[in-house]
């Protein structure tokens, strides 16, 4: 057998092969004896029909099977002597196959760049430092009251009115046909900006029990299932009620069970949001980092990298509108221009992948157990699962290399961290 390396650029390699008469006239053979077992034809006994029928009858499928045959078995071995380690299995271009002849193909794919890894030491950004206000700690005190609020019903007979939260079953359906829905026990505040205007003015003037159709033409700013389409909607009121606050003090900070004073409650909350902070400017620090490295470099980015970044992209998107419980296909993104679109981005985010990898090799950057359980027991500790259970289900799905992975990248951006001249505004 004849194999010529080919490098065709820094990053794409091919392998062509010619395989010599013998072997490929074998294969063949192989392939006819196999399918003649297996196939009925008329005139023959099963088992008794002869190869050269066989080969004739079933030209195309022997050798196709054959060429794969040949392929498979070349390919990973050539790969596997030479020391090459594609990013994807290889791709086969130009087969020649007959029976007789020798086959040639090539076989080509994508290996990491060999990298000149540009001065990451010292590297210059700025970023926004870690800053909590005293009106930030009284906006989350805030947000905490309302989400203790309760709501107590009207006690009056009357109509609604702006600013009531009214208890109401919901059937609704588009204008035209398509899929409706229904809510019941639905809470909603009349004449919440939320709101589409022609719903709070329907919902106004109501009284207990009675069932009212409002009709609501929807903007393209509206939700992806009822943008630009007129929505009917059956409202019933169950009820009226009024939303009670709690006061920003010593009683509602004891109300949480945790604190005996507001004082306490601002101290604990000022903690967490300087540590959400603290997270946060250190995100956008390390991120600065990466642009500033990736900046500083120029080599060729294999295709296959670039392609896993543009499906984790789009897949991440897809993902997150179906979280919210909508359809991805029924949005009206076209995902190929949407993936496409992620293209830049993907090259660049591929181009920091592999220079951090060779930071983490050169500077031999390495994640020890320890580092590993104390991950799996954070997981754990989150999902209020236990240690073992969370390990067990990451070693069956093949995920501990992947935090693995994850972990020294993030020991390698620390590393990055401590060597640059970071500007805090």
């Amino acid at each position: 057998m004849k194999v010529d390396y080919v490098e065709e650029s820094s990053v794409r390699k091919a392998l062509a092969f010619e395989v010599e008469p013998e072997k490929v006239q074998q294969e063949i053979d192989a392939r006819a004896r196999e399918l003649a077992r297996r196939v009925k034809l008329p005139g023959f006994r099963p088992g008794k029909v002869p190869l050269e029928v066989i080969k004739k009858r079933f030209k195309d499928e022997i050798l196709g099977e054959a060429a794969e045959a040949i392929v498979n078995k070349v390919v990973f071995d050539e790969l596997d002597g030479r020391g090459l380690k594609p990013l994807a299995p290889p791709k086969v271009e130009e087969v020649k196959l007959e029976e007789g002849q020798p086959m040639s193909f090539k076989a080509v794919f994508e290996t990491l760049p060999l990298v000149e890894l540009p001065d990451w030491k010292g590297l210059r950004v700025s970023a926004r430092g870690p800053k909590v206000t005293d009106e930030d700690v009284l906006k989350e005190i805030d947000r905490l009251r309302e989400e203790a609020a309760r709501y107590d019903p009207v006690s009056e007979e009357r109509e609604t009115r702006a600013s009531d939260f009214v208890l109401l079953d919901l059937v609704w359906k588009p204008e035209g046909g398509g899929k409706g829905g229904r809510d019941e026990n639905a809470l909603i505040e009349i004449g919440n900006a939320g709101n589409h205007k022609d719903m709070n003015a329907g919902l106004e003037g109501m009284r207990l029990g009675e069932t009212r159709d409002i009709v609501v033409a929807w903007g393209e700013e509206a939700a992806p299932q009822i943008a630009g389409k007129t929505v009917h909607y059956n409202v019933t009121l169950k009820g009226i009620k009024k939303k009670v606050v709690p006061e920003r003090d010593d009683e509602f900070a004891k109300d949480l069970g945790e604190f005996d004073s507001l004082a306490a409650l601002s101290d604990k909350v000022r903690q967490q949001l300087q540590a959400a902070e603290e997270r946060r400017s250190d995100r956008e620090v390390k991120g600065a980092l990466v642009e500033a490295l990736v900046a500083k470099a120029g080599f060729e980015v294999p295709e296959a990298l670039v392609e896993r970044h543009m499906s984790a992209r789009t897949e991440t998107l897809a993902r997150g509108l179906a979280y919210q419980g909508i359809d991805p296909r029924k949005v009206g993104v076209d995902w190929r221009q949407y993936r496409e679109s992620t293209r830049e981005d993907s090259v660049k985010a591929a181009r920091a992948d592999i220079l951090l990898d060779e930071i983490a090799r050169r500077e031999a950057v390495e994640v020890r157990d320890a580092e590993l359980d104390a991950e799996i027991a954070r997981i754990a500790d989150r999902s209020g699962r236990s240690r073992a259970e969370v390990r067990a289900q990451m070693t069956k799905e093949g995920d501990l290399a992947t935090l693995a992975s994850r972990i020294r990248e993030e020991k390698t951006l620390d590393l990055l961290k401590s060597n640059a001249s970071i500007e805090l505004t």
